[in-house]
């Protein structure tokens, strides 16, 4: 059964987001153990009592997308019901630690907004939350599972493993253990260990239960029977989770499938599919009932994917990692924590910008089936539609990205620079002026400045009118002969502003009163906003500006060179609001300059 979702995004002022979903429904009737989730209306439904999960990473590598995810999720059900969120280090693979990795996740988690109420630094009833601290409690189960038969040691080495392998893989085999050491009496087995054999422990997994654990394979019996302690006394992950998730008293696990061809719990025979092969979670299951315990109940989401159908990975290259997102693309916690709750959860919210609160209180197990394709745009656009809302609240969230804006600016544009830009007035004030202006452009800080550079630093008119592609569109004869009058004119009208008028309102005012008696669309075209996209007029020039100044019109041609003299041609803010930003000194000297400039294209 293949299943897939298809997200389609619409780079736009308003943001669509359709979602298409091709299900193709199973041809059999088997049954599904109850401890699994699906998404039919039964896993909808929430737990009835408080539900206890948690997130349990391995310090070998950082927070990713992925994994924040995996976390959110877990996060969001224990808070949903009322429950606890548990953060477990499972740091059994000593090998691979890198050191300061346990830090950075659980400042990268908290980061994200995601605080756990047992755990490192937190402490709680059934600490410790470091798996390399309860070795003991692992040794003391695996010899259970001995002396109940539910495992035994295996005693073959490297070498022997090595070419059963190279073996199997020469005859397109899964490469899987004989069993050899199961048949070892306990006597012998325990005697063999005492004398300080090197051995692994094993499960013993009952090959009448799940299929591939047990196989024919050319004559030959082949077992999964998965490691539960390595040969250095430290367990695997697969003994140390259930162990854990036992005595910390786990109730609901929410993880990543680990393939689309996995029907996760389904017991199922030799006759089924040899394609389907043994995933972690019927592992799992079989200790628990060795154990003699109750699982924990399961759902599984789809992995996430790229464009190209690739599984996204931390190791491939992609910039996945939530630190990168957080220092290197400038995104907030919230608008990153909305966008990843996205990736594969189905929900009947009236909008998809939700704050931490609102998924909270909107979070269920309804997740899309399939895979999850990610799609960076959605995450600029929520990251806009946060910005507005943090700007109209005013509050700690917003003073946190004035700080993001003003570091860099301060890394990109002197002093000096600046000091002509404020007239004396305070950055951040500046700057907050700028932001509620065009607030639903801000996607991050560095990209911010960059299309609004021309409130910050100084404008280049001759490099556009010295371009011959800008030139083209800047110099035209016959448009400038009617449009250069006009436009000294509202300059001149604008220069009779005094500076204690100098603002949108009044600026708003006089563009009309000067454009009184003409064809009246200057007014519509000064005093809107420009929101289509584009960066310098003589390369992503929206095809607005195009018409405004091949108009014939000299309203509307004006209306080109004034935002070309202002802005550069860039979109944002509607003039009035510019002209005021800007304030009276910096926004006529441009528009002055653009005049001259004008008029000497003519000579």
């Amino acid at each position: 059964m293949r299943l897939s979702l298809s997200v389609h995004l619409a780079r736009s002022g308003q943001w669509t987001c359709r979602q298409c979903r091709v299900l193709r429904r199973p041809k059999t009737s088997r049954r599904t153990s109850s401890h699994q989730y699906s998404t039919n209306q039964a896993s909808v439904r929430l737990p009835a009592d408080p539900a206890r999960t948690r997130f349990a990473p391995s310090p070998t590598g950082y927070l990713h997308l992925g994994s924040l995810r995996t976390a959110l999720y877990n996060y969001l059900l224990a808070k949903r019901t009322g429950g606890q969120f548990i953060l477990r280090i499972e740091d059994t693979d000593q090998k691979r630690t890198i050191p300061g990795a346990q830090q950075r996740l659980c400042d990268d988690l908290r980061w994200a907004g995601l605080d756990w109420d047992e755990g490192p630094e937190v402490g709680g009833p059934y600490g410790p939350y470091k798996q390399s601290e309860r070795t003991s409690l692992y040794l003391d189960h695996a010899k259970q599972l001995l002396d109940t038969g539910h495992a035994y040691r295996c005693f073959c080495g490297q070498e022997r493993l090595r070419e059963l392998a190279e073996h199997k893989r020469k005859l397109g085999l899964p490469i899987e253990y004989d069993r050899t050491c199961a048949s070892i009496s306990a006597p012998e087995s325990k005697e063999r260990s005492a004398r300080g054999e090197g051995h692994v422990i094993r499960l013993k997994v009952p090959s009448a239960k799940i299929r591939s654990s047990m196989k024919k394979q050319h004559g030959k019996d082949a077992y999964e029977d998965p490691i539960l302690i390595k040969t250095d006394g430290m367990p695997t992950y697969h003994l140390a989770n259930v162990v854990d998730d036992h005595h910390m008293k786990i109730t609901h696990v929410i993880r990543a499938q680990v393939s689309s061809l996995v029907k996760q719990f389904e017991l199922v025979n030799e006759a089924e599919s040899e394609q389907e092969w043994l995933s972690s979670t019927p592992k799992h299951v079989v200790l628990y009932k060795a154990f003699g315990w109750e699982p924990p109940r399961f759902a599984h989401v789809g992995i996430l994917q790229e464009k190209s159908g690739k599984k996204l990975s931390k190791r491939n290259g992609n910039m996945m990692d939530v630190s990168a997102f957080r220092d290197k693309l400038g995104d907030f916690p919230e608008p990153l924590s909305n966008f990843v709750a996205l990736l594969g959860w189905s929900h009947n919210q009236p909008s998809d910008v939700m704050s931490m609160q609102q998924l909270k209180d909107a979070f269920d197990l309804k997740f899309t089936k399939g895979n999850t394709v990610v799609f960076l745009g959605k995450l600029w656009f929520l990251q806009q539609a946060h910005m507005q809302r943090y700007a109209a609240e005013d509050g700690a969230k917003y003073h946190i990205a004035l700080e993001d804006l003003r570091n860099a600016i301060k890394s990109r544009i002197s002093e000096a620079q600046l000091d002509v830009m404020l007239q004396g007035r305070n950055l951040d004030a500046y700057l907050r002026d700028i932001i509620r202006a065009n607030s639903n452009r801000y996607s991050t800080a560095n990209d911010f400045i960059e299309r609004h550079f021309y409130l910050l630093g100084p404008v280049n008119l001759e490099r556009d009118l010295k371009r011959e592609e800008s030139a083209k569109k800047l110099i035209d004869p016959q448009a400038l002969r009617s449009a250069i009058p006009d436009l000294a004119e509202v300059v001149q009208g604008l220069h009779s502003v005094p500076a204690s008028q100098w603002n949108a309102e009044a600026l708003g005012a006089k563009l009309t009163e000067l454009i009184k008696g003409g064809s009246g669309s200057l007014e519509a075209s000064l005093n809107v906003p420009v929101a289509a996209q584009g960066s310098e007029v003589n390369k992503l020039k929206p095809d607005h500006f195009s018409e405004l100044q091949s108009s014939n019109k000299p309203s509307k041609r004006v209306h080109f060179y004034m935002r070309w003299a202002i802005a550069e041609g860039k979109p944002g803010p509607p003039m009035n609001h510019l002209l005021s930003l800007l304030g009276r000194t910096v926004a006529l000297e441009r528009l002055d300059q653009a005049v001259a400039l004008l008029k000497r294209s003519q000579s």
